[in-house]
């Protein structure tokens, strides 16, 4: 019989509450005027637990859920449906929860254990003709675009012809010159181990490369760079560690005395020649751009917390008072000058996650970025979200937000058109409207946010608290 899910837990309450239903929507009410041109699906990820796990849970420990909507001829449709991973699966014909965050073994099913099932809830991109539900821990979940349904060549596991070596990123990144994948995976040779793949495939599905880097001690790496001639792998001192969660302490812990320590990996070279630039403890779950400057340098914009916030001190106890905000700086690398040093320029003052830029741009210098402003790892306290569009040319940033207790989702950038200028075209986030219970799409000029959406599409139920998605162009 399946068990309430707890009611001490923040992140299983209000915004993060599980939603217990999959829905089809053919036509949502639509306030304002949504624009023509748009055609394509918007693909939304995040953690929805289909039952109350064993032991305590963590946000990022849930069930997959996609959220679609697809925007054609001005109309809007919506579609949820859980990722049907083996975890999933073995769970609903059990009827019950089976397992711990994280697949902690001291909580665990071994059944569930058996099966090392992706929860695959954490990105979902569209690359190569195929639309991949993505973790940290596993290989890829391939859905059919239309129908969500598992489509993967191996029990929905996409591995490329079993070339894939190791887990595979929730964030790789595109070339958009080539239609490369470049990709990694932390904990490459098994839990918890120090390990790194560093992978690319091409637009046609062919493994180019697979090597391991040896890091430096264990690490949750959840995201990285890619420039024109470099891989770059940062590991950050949120470890992990078998033992302590074979204890019934954190699997992941905030272990500052570590540092940070950043690898270079040549593009066209082996991680054999990898360079190390050592840094001051910080985390970073995701950066907006990076690129490298006319003479050489490697720059990558970054939402930067000085403490990992979401996970405690090894000993189980808190790693901070509050819970810590990410703010946007700028990392400035000198390759062939001062190799083991960076600069670093704080760009605003804000807190915010969640940054995107024109993906078109990936990997050049760029002028338009967007985030979620406000601390959105801080559930259960007051915070006054909305959406800002950075100008990094002009130094001039807008700020749209709505109702005081209304919540964001991470804002999806959607060129006009394939050659239209950079920033030209709309931007699209999920709004989780606090006071009514529900949610909207909003969708913006992306340049000129101050006016607010250009049109709403109106839900009558929720989407819970998510991580990332994309924006997949073209009817269904």
């Amino acid at each position: 019989m399946a068990k309430a899910f707890p009611t001490d837990n923040p992140f299983l309450k209000g915004y993060y509450a599980p939603v217990n239903t999959e829905a089809d929507a053919g036509h949502l009410h639509i306030t304002g005027e949504m624009p023509k041109e748009l055609c394509g699906t918007l693909y939304r990820n995040g953690p929805n637990p289909q039952f109350a796990p064993r032991g305590p849970y963590h946000w990022f420990g849930g069930d997959g859920m996609i959220h679609a909507f697809h925007i054609e001829n001005g109309n809007v449709s919506y579609k949820n449906r859980w990722v049907r991973t083996p975890k999933w699966e073995l769970e609903n014909k059990e009827g019950e929860g089976l397992s711990g965050t994280f697949g902690n073994p001291m909580y665990t099913d071994p059944r569930v254990l058996a099966l090392g099932s992706t929860i695959a809830n954490t990105n979902i991109v569209w690359h190569g003709g195929k639309l991949l539900a993505l973790e940290e821990a596993h290989a890829p979940f391939s859905l059919d675009p239309a129908s969500l349904m598992p489509v993967g060549p191996k029990d929905g596991y996409e591995t490329w012809g079993d070339k894939l070596c190791g887990p595979f990123t929730a964030h790789p990144k595109l070339d958009p010159k080539t239609g490369e994948m470049v990709f990694f995976g932390y904990s490459a040779k098994g839990r918890f181990t120090r390990d790194v793949s560093v992978q690319t495939v091409t637009a046609d599905g062919e493994v180019t490369r697979a090597e391991i880097l040896d890091g430096p001690f264990p690490s949750m790496i959840h995201d990285f760079a890619v420039t024109r001639n470099w891989i770059v792998v940062p590991v950050f001192p949120l470890t992990s560690s078998m033992e302590r969660a074979m204890n019934g302490k954190p699997p992941f812990a905030w272990e500052p005395d570590k540092g940070t320590h950043i690898a270079f990996i040549p593009r066209t070279g082996t991680v054999a020649e990898a360079r190390w630039v050592a840094a001051p403890p910080c985390y970073v779950f995701h950066p907006m751009n990076h690129f490298e400057t006319a003479d050489g340098k490697v720059v990558i914009d970054v939402m930067k917390y000085d403490v990992a916030p979401l996970f405690p001190l090894p000993d189980g106890s808190p790693s901070t008072k509050e819970t810590p905000p990410a703010r946007l700086f700028r990392w400035s690398f000198d390759l062939e000058g001062h190799g083991n040093t960076f600069k670093e320029e704080q760009l605003d003052d804000r807190a915010g996650e969640f940054p995107r830029f024109d993906e078109r741009f990936c990997m050049s210098d760029y002028r338009h970025g967007w985030i979620v402003s406000g601390n959105v790892a801080a559930a259960g306290t007051p915070r006054h979200e909305g959406i800002t569009h950075y100008d990094l040319a002009s130094g001039r940033n807008v700020t749209w937000n709505d109702g005081p207790n209304d919540r964001f989702g991470e804002p999806i950038f959607v060129p006009r058109s394939d050659a239209a200028d950079e920033g030209d075209g709309w931007l699209l986030s999920v709004v989780f409207r606090a006071e009514e219970g529900r949610s909207d799409l909003a969708v913006f000029e992306a340049t000129d946010l101050a006016k607010g959406p250009i049109a709403l599409a109106h839900l009558s139920s929720r989407v819970p608290a998510g991580f990332h998605g994309n924006w997949r162009p073209g009817p269904l």
